[in-house]
C-alpha cells in the first residue's frame, strides 16, 4: 500500500509597498547635514592648498596702512600735524584703529572668499553646476558659501590683531570684557561680510566684478567709521545719518565696544540688532540672485 505525499505550497508573501514619499524626503533630508558637511570640508582642503595667497591677501592691506599711519608718522617730527586723524584721537589712535582694521579684514575676506569666486563659477566654465548637483537644495549651497566665508573672515580678524596690536609704534590699549559679545560680534560680523559677497557676486556681471572693489568696497570702507569712531561725526550730522546704511559702521562699532569700551562706541544693542538686520536682508538677497543664476 502507498502512501500519498501532499506538497503542500506556501504562496510568497506580497512585496511591501514603497516607502510613502513623505518617508523618502524625509530620509533625504537626514543627508543634508552630511553633504553640507562634505561640500564644507572640500572647501576647506582648497584652502589649505592656498594658505599662502589667503595670508598676503589678509594681511597686505592693514600692515601698509599699520606701517605707514601708526609707525613711520609717529617717529617722523610733527607727525599729529600730517595725520589729523591721529591728532583728533590724541595717543589713542592706534587702540582706534585696532577695531577698524579688523573690520576692514572681515569685510574685504567676506567678499574676496565670495564675490571673486562666484565670478569665476558663473563664467564661461559653469563650475557652479557641479556644486549644485550636490545632494542639497540650491539655497542651502548658496548657505554654504556664506558660512564658509564666515570662516575665512574670523581668521583674517585673528590674524589682524595681532599686527595691530605690536607694529604700532605707540601702545595699543585693548581689552576684552565679556568674550561673549566679542564672539557674537565676529560671528554676525562675518556672516554679514559673507552675505554682501554673495549678493555682490551673484548681481554683478563677472567681468564688472574688478569694477565693485572701485566703486563699493573702497567707499563703504572709508565711510564705515574704521579710522574714527562713530560718534565723532556729530559734526556732520547729514553724514553722520547716512553712514548708518552702511553695514561696517556696525563691524567697527561693535568691535570697538568689544575690544576698546572705554572709548566712544556705539550701543552694543543697536550693533547686534542691525548686524543682525543686514544679514538677514544680505542673506535673502544673495539667496535669491543665486538661485536665478543658477536657474538661468
Amino acid at each position: 500500500m502507498q502512501t500519498l505525499e501532499t506538497e503542500i505550497i506556501v504562496p510568497a508573501p506580497p512585496p511591501e509597498p514603497p516607502a510613502p514619499w513623505s518617508d523618502a524626503k524625509a530620509t533625504r533630508r537626514a543627508l543634508y547635514p552630511r553633504a553640507f558637511a562634505g561640500l564644507f570640508l572640500r572647501d576647506l582642503h582648497v584652502l589649505r592648498r592656498e594658505k599662502i595667497p589667503f595670508l598676503i591677501r589678509v594681511c597686505m592691506n592693514p600692515l601698509l596702512f599699520l606701517f605707514v599711519f601708526t609707525y613711520i608718522m609717529p617717529h617722523m617730527s610733527g607727525g599729529a600735524a600730517i595725520n589729523p586723524t591721529a591728532a583728533m584721537a590724541g595717543g589713542n589712535f592706534s587702540t582706534v584703529l585696532l577695531p577698524g582694521l579688523m573690520a576692514v579684514a572681515i569685510m574685504f575676506s567676506g567678499i574676496a572668499a565670495v564675490a571673486l569666486p562666484l565670478a569665476q563659477e558663473f563664467g564661461i566654465t559653469r563650475e557652479i553646476d557641479d556644486r549644485v548637483m550636490c545632494p542639497l537644495p540650491v539655497a542651502a549651497v548658496a548657505l554654504e558659501k556664506i558660512c564658509f566665508s564666515a570662516v575665512q573672515s574670523m581668521i583674517a580678524a585673528a590674524i589682524v590683531f595681532p599686527l595691530a596690536y605690536f607694529v604700532p609704534a605707540t601702545p595699543v590699549y585693548a581689552h576684552v570684557l565679556n568674550w561673549p559679545f566679542l564672539i557674537l560680534i565676529l560671528v554676525l560680523a562675518s556672516l554679514t561680510a559673507g552675505a554682501l559677497g554673495l549678493t555682490i557676486g551673484t548681481t554683478v556681471k563677472p567681468q564688472q566684478i574688478s569694477l565693485i572693489f572701485g566703486t563699493v568696497v573702497m567707499p563703504i570702507t572709508f565711510l564705515g567709521c574704521v579710522y574714527y569712531p562713530w560718534a565723532r561725526l556729530d559734526k556732520i550730522p547729514w553724514l553722520q545719518h547716512l553712514v548708518l546704511i552702511n553695514p561696517i559702521v556696525y563691524m567697527s562699532e561693535g568691535l570697538r565696544a568689544a575690544l576698546t569700551p572705554e572709548l566712544e562706541h556705539m550701543d552694543p544693542r543697536i550693533v547686534v540688532v542691525m548686524l543682525t538686520f543686514f544679514f538677514l536682508l544680505l542673506s535673502t538677497a544673495g539667496i535669491r540672485g543665486f538661485l536665478r543664476r543658477v536657474i538661468s
